[in-house]
């Protein structure tokens, strides 16, 4: 907040305004899209993120990860033509290689949604001064699949991959409509998650940056992997459980899940209505 009010006044000093979709010097550029990536959670200035989440609950982690990033975002796209090119392509490359690294060992439910949303934040940033509404395509579906995982877990009261064993006996429709919110989150088609990807690397190969289209793409399996470990966790490693156990997964689910799985999974069949919107 006050490398925000500092580059405001800067820019205020220097120019004599105060709007910063319009004409802003460079050094106040630079000090505004710092401060938004560090309220973001973008690498490298991502340490306060995966701690705070952990110390949260799932229901206020998820208002961080989703609520609380709207606003920077919103103001990181209004200033997205006077920020530098390479400077936000080095952030965003940055963020997807250490969201991925930093989840690997992990073992904690909201430090791997931690992780996971500094690693989709670098797609973001990446396309940012290349193409404003890709940005803001990628941010609202990044909202709407952490939501659903957010909403999942909270259904399994689960907080650490551990208990995720024990989720397939309790629920197992919600324990499969759990694998596919992290399948598509990991970005594999057909599911949703393939299509914020797909035309990102579409768009970055229009512009010339084949090469940085393919290291963020290398770097995306990292995050792949921890993923495909949690989905592992929840489908092939079950607990002990007796014949005689209660049938809990008959109990009736609440409609708000799947208000929030189905357009989490299903929307690439939409694809070229969306690429006609953009």
């Amino acid at each position: 907040s006050a490398l925000i009010l500092f580059s405001s006044t800067l820019n205020a000093w220097l120019t004599g305004e105060w709007a910063i979709n319009g004409s802003i010097c460079f050094s106040s550029a630079i000090l505004l899209s710092i401060a938004l990536t560090m309220k973001l959670g973008v690498a490298p200035f991502h340490f306060w993120l995966p701690e705070v989440l952990q110390g949260l609950t799932l229901q206020t982690g998820l208002i961080l990860s989703t609520w609380q990033k709207i606003a920077p975002m919103i103001l990181l796209i209004q200033l997205s033509q006077s920020i530098n090119l390479n400077l936000m392509l080095s952030l965003g490359l940055l963020s997807t290689v250490i969201g991925g690294w930093g989840g690997i060992n992990q073992t904690q439910i909201r430090k791997l949604l931690a992780f996971s949303s500094i690693a989709h934040l670098g797609w973001m940033v990446a396309i940012l001064k290349i193409s404003p509404q890709l940005t803001l395509f990628n941010f609202t579906l990044y909202i709407l699949m952490t939501s659903t995982l957010f909403i999942t877990f909270l259904n399994l009261n689960t907080k650490n991959i551990s208990e995720l064993s024990t989720s397939w006996s309790k629920t197992p429709t919600m324990t499969a409509l759990s694998l596919l919110s992290l399948l598509s989150l990991s970005g594999l088609p057909p599911l949703t998650g393939f299509l914020p990807k797909w035309m990102i690397a579409r768009e970055m190969i229009k512009q010339d940056l084949t090469m940085f289209a393919l290291a963020i793409l290398l770097s995306t399996l990292l995050s792949l992997f921890f993923y495909l470990r949690l989905t592992y966790t929840m489908s092939l490693t079950l607990s002990p459980n007796s014949i005689n156990s209660s049938s809990t997964w008959l109990h009736s689910q609440k409609t708000t899940i799947a208000i929030f799985i189905i357009p989490s999974l299903m929307l690439l069949p939409i694809t070229p209505t969306m690429i006609s919107l953009l």
